[in-house]
């Protein structure tokens, strides 16, 4: 009998934080490592936001609270989501997470018996992928195409829906590749889903980075469609939209009161509850007119790092990149410059079991980030089923403009470096 249980080897990592441990080695070494590896604003929390979580604080609001949310932030996301979709909320089938990831496993534990499935975006959010492999479903990716901006229609997505179908991954505005539906998109979706889907297949609407959009683009949310909200779980949360990552604070919109009890039960398991001064400082920073200032100017400079971004990276040669939408992110293809480092055929050469780990791409990651100091993300970072022979990499935008300036001049100056290239899968070490 070994020490851990099956299912714990099925389980994958977010590897944002995985490269982590690697970037404070290079560090460590005397290198200034720029770090466009995790999805985290670079802004302090607006001064509003701290204001009210200070004065919850000195109001003693640290105890246990309601494991389902604080009502009043219930009825402020209520309010908030009414507002935006155009649909009729109530707090009843509001609960609050530790953060808008929770509910991405929690949905598959709660939805899904072994052998269900799961489809989702790819490439998209890591966690989809791992955890439908944990609960022991079957993932089903639905791989968005580049030539169509990273985005896919009914027809696909009808391609792979079957009986055993539990739960559909939406995700606009998109992560890792600032992907953004119209409505007209989302209607044909949602025509598929009507058409083949039974009442019991929940839609769940990744949304975190519903605030974070591009050259007057709009939220859309597949919520709105009518006949959708009966069957779709709408996430969302403050990392995002107002730069507060260590607040921890997400809630999902569940179509019934009794799927938000079950929820409720759940958290009660697993957490207790969210701090009750977080949640109020998020609630402020819901109904603040501030916020919208806030997020606006953070906006504005995720807009200008983006232009010089996919700028610098489209004149390098064996680089294309797409221009996102939303989000924070590029997502560079960066099949030629694999093909002319000798990346491809070094991942060819290397042993099964190695192979296994790694890609072109992440050979291109982990040289970039040991010999030339950018720390970046690989394909199959953001869901692997099925990727054999797409290399891309995932650029965050959310570090200084200056710093990705330089960031562009020293991956320009490694896709020149072939010699240095085949140096460094010779010495064997760090390739994945």
């Amino acid at each position: 009998m070994g020490l851990y249980a099956d299912r714990v080897e099925r389980l994958d990592t977010e590897n944002a934080f995985k490269v982590g441990p690697y970037i404070r080695m290079v560090e460590d070494a005397g290198h200034k490592v720029i770090k466009c590896n995790l999805g985290e604003p670079d802004f302090p929390v607006p001064e509003h936001i701290k204001t009210e979580v200070k004065r919850q604080l000195d109001l003693d609001n640290t105890h246990y609270v309601d494991p389902q949310g604080v009502l009043p932030f219930r009825e402020t996301i209520a309010k908030q989501v009414s507002e935006t979709r155009k649909i009729k909320v109530t707090p009843d089938r509001v609960v609050v997470f530790p953060g808008a990831k929770p509910p991405i496993g929690l949905c598959q534990q709660t939805y899904c018996n072994p052998g269900d499935e799961v489809i989702y975006p790819s490439p998209g959010f890591a966690i989809y992928e791992s955890f439908t492999k944990y609960v022991d479903a079957k993932p089903v990716p639905l791989h968005l195409k580049e030539e169509e901006d990273f985005s896919f229609t009914g027809k696909e997505l009808e391609a792979l829906i079957t009986n055993r179908t539990r739960l559909i991954y939406v995700c606009f505005p998109s992560n890792p590749t600032g992907g953004v539906a119209t409505e007209d998109q989302l209607k044909d979706i949602a025509s598929v889903i009507k058409k083949k889907c039974g009442e019991n297949i929940r839609v769940y609407a990744d949304e975190v980075y519903e605030n974070i959009l591009f050259d007057g683009y709009k939220h859309h949310s597949i919520a709105s469609v009518p006949g959708m909200e009966k069957n779709t779980i709408i996430v969302s949360g403050a990392s995002k939209s107002y730069s507060w990552t260590g607040g921890r604070i997400g809630w999902a919109v569940f179509p019934t009161t009794d799927e938000a009890q079950v929820f409720k039960n759940i958290n009660i398991n697993y957490f207790s509850c969210v701090p009750g001064y977080n949640q109020m400082g998020a609630k402020v920073a819901l109904e603040s007119p501030e916020s919208p200032k806030a997020i606006a100017k953070m906006v504005e400079a995720f807009k200008e790092r983006r232009d010089v971004v996919v700028k610098g990276l489209n004149s390098i040669p064996g680089i294309s990149c797409k221009n996102p939408k939303g989000a924070f992110y590029v997502f560079p293809n960066v099949k030629g410059v694999c093909q002319s480092m000798g990346a491809i055929d070094a991942f060819e050469s290397l042993p099964r079991d190695v192979q296994a780990k790694t890609s072109p791409s992440t050979l291109l990651q982990m040289f970039l980030l040991f010999q030339y100091y950018v720390a970046t993300m690989d394909r199959k970072s953001f869901c692997r089923i099925g990727t054999e022979g797409m290399h891309f990499l995932r650029i965050s935008i959310a570090t200084g403009i200056d710093d990705l300036k330089e960031a562009i001049k020293r991956i320009e100056k490694a896709t020149q470096d072939k010699s240095g290239f085949a140096a460094f899968i010779k010495k064997g070490e760090h390739l994945y």
